[in-house]
């Protein structure tokens, strides 16, 4: 039922996703990382592209979301906390590898909110701590979290960025902590993990301060 592909892509591997029902056909980008228009838009093929999503807005999760936006003609989605580094790549203050061409958001992300994608519901969590806007998506049924640059394999998102709130990390780790241990996480970065192994969760300030 759920197609979830993942490709690493440009200076820093960033993780690009194409997630999608297998029922519908219906699916969705995740952070169109540098260099990933080309492999999103062979891996698209089948597919009826609804939407852009974005985890965060630091630049090498959004540097080709200009050309997809426009070669698939679709709605960018994003937490209004980050939609200015969207419109505008830098001006969080983290400097560009290379001039990127800014995006106006289509819509709001927003915590709580159900993204429904064919048979697929994405729950948005809102965790900001690397990012202001930072959200992670939770697909209950499948026990799948898509997390961005909140949660890596044994890591978390650098904290020393100009947006960055340590304190704000703090709690969102705490939300992602409660999943079920058995939830598959997909990060920004580097290989899937689950909750459970990520055992240190609760020792997170301790360990990462």
């Amino acid at each position: 039922m759920t197609i979830l592909e993942g490709f690493p892509c440009g200076p820093f591997q960033t993780n690009a996703y194409i997630l999608a029902c297998s029922e519908t056909h219906k699916g969705v980008f995740i952070d169109p990382a540098p260099e990933s228009l080309d492999v999103l838009t062979e891996a698209a093929t089948g597919y009826k592209m609804e939407g852009i999503l974005l985890t965060h807005s630091h630049w090498d999760h959004i540097a080709d979301l200009k050309a997809l936006k426009r070669s698939f003609h679709i709605p960018v989605y994003v937490h209004p906390l980050d939609a200015k580094n969207v419109r505008t790549p830098g001006s969080d203050g983290v400097p560009l590898a290379f001039p990127i061409e800014g995006v106006e958001p289509d819509y709001d992300l927003n915590d709580g909110q159900i993204f429904h994608l064919g048979h697929l519901e994405l729950y948005v969590i809102h965790t900001p701590g690397h990012t202001p806007g930072g959200v992670c998506f939770y697909l209950e049924k499948e026990k799948i979290l898509i997390a961005g640059d909140t949660l890596f394999k044994g890591a978390i998102g650098k904290l020393s960025l100009p947006t960055a709130d340590p304190s704000a990390m703090w709690k969102s780790l705490k939300k992602l902590e409660k999943l079920p241990p058995e939830t598959r996480v997909y990060s920004g970065h580097g290989p899937p993990t689950t909750i459970g192994a990520e055992s240190w969760l609760p020792r997170a300030k301790e360990l990462f301060s």
